[in-house]
């Protein structure tokens, strides 16, 4: 799937189930997105899990893979600098913690770094050094077209609205996961790298997903009005994490 399919759309699309059961209904409307476009469900994690060891092991390969992954990570990341309507004290208390959970971890560290660092210790041939992951305009010159596609609809979809976050946050155990998994059939060690171990043990990402889900609830309640364009972007973000998926099985392909 390509990501050229998701153009922003020119006018509001209202979801059945949000006109049916309004700002209640929202969370069930996302867990019901999402349970669609679970990323475990995509081919590449299957495929990954399933390659030959000389393959598993090449590091040209898996520099791909990361630098796909870690761009979409990073887009997502820097999205939540610049999401709305969450400016009164509480809600900027609350934002505070998604920030320090992903680039206020102890000793200075974040998740950017502990993924680097992880593969970096299975072999990965790196194509992009920490840095390079800055401005999207910028970083998305040395990208594929697909992962350029994904980096800058996710900029413009987590500064008008709550809707992308909240599809990340639901579905990123789901997605951590199965990449721990298919790359521990080849490097075993990579269950214990903290970029996996800290935010299994901790519940990191679940965390985050009833807090993303909480907190667009009660802005919504303050603002209903804002529901269509939430859920709309949602959707566009869910079906846009099908394409990265699509990319990184296309890298496995290639490598097979």
């Amino acid at each position: 799937m390509s990501l050229a399919a998701h153009k922003l759309p020119d006018t509001d699309v209202v979801l059945p189930a949000a006109a049916a059961g309004g700002v209640e209904s929202f969370p069930d409307v996302i867990s019901a997105l999402t349970a669609r476009h679970q990323p475990s469900r995509m081919p590449f994690f299957r495929r990954l899990a399933a390659l030959p060891r000389r393959a598993a092991h090449n590091a040209e390969m898996l520099g791909q893979i990361y630098v796909v992954y870690q761009a979409a990570m990073h887009a997502t990341r820097a999205g939540v600098y610049y999401m709305p309507h969450l400016d009164s004290p509480v809600l900027r208390k609350r934002k505070l913690q998604i920030y320090i959970d992903d680039d206020g971890l102890p000793g200075g560290d974040t998740h950017h770094y502990q993924l680097a660092r992880a593969f970096r210790r299975i072999g990965a041939a790196m194509p992009l050094g920490d840095d390079e992951f800055g401005d999207v305009d910028e970083l998305c010159i040395k990208l594929d077209r697909s992962t350029a596609q994904f980096v800058r609809l996710a900029k413009t979809l987590y500064s008008r609205s709550l809707g992308a976050w909240c599809v990340v946050e639901v579905m990123s155990d789901n997605w951590m996961r199965a990449l721990a998994d298919a790359l521990a059939v080849h490097h075993p060690q990579i269950a214990n790298e903290p970029y996996f171990a800290e935010c299994f043990s901790q519940g990191v990402e679940e965390r985050h997903a009833a807090e993303a889900l909480a907190v667009t609830q009660l802005v919504l309640h303050k603002r209903p009005y804002l529901l269509d364009e939430t859920l709309q972007d949602a959707e566009i973000m869910a079906e846009a994490l099908d394409a990265v998926w699509d990319e990184l099985n296309a890298i496995v392909q290639r490598a097979v």
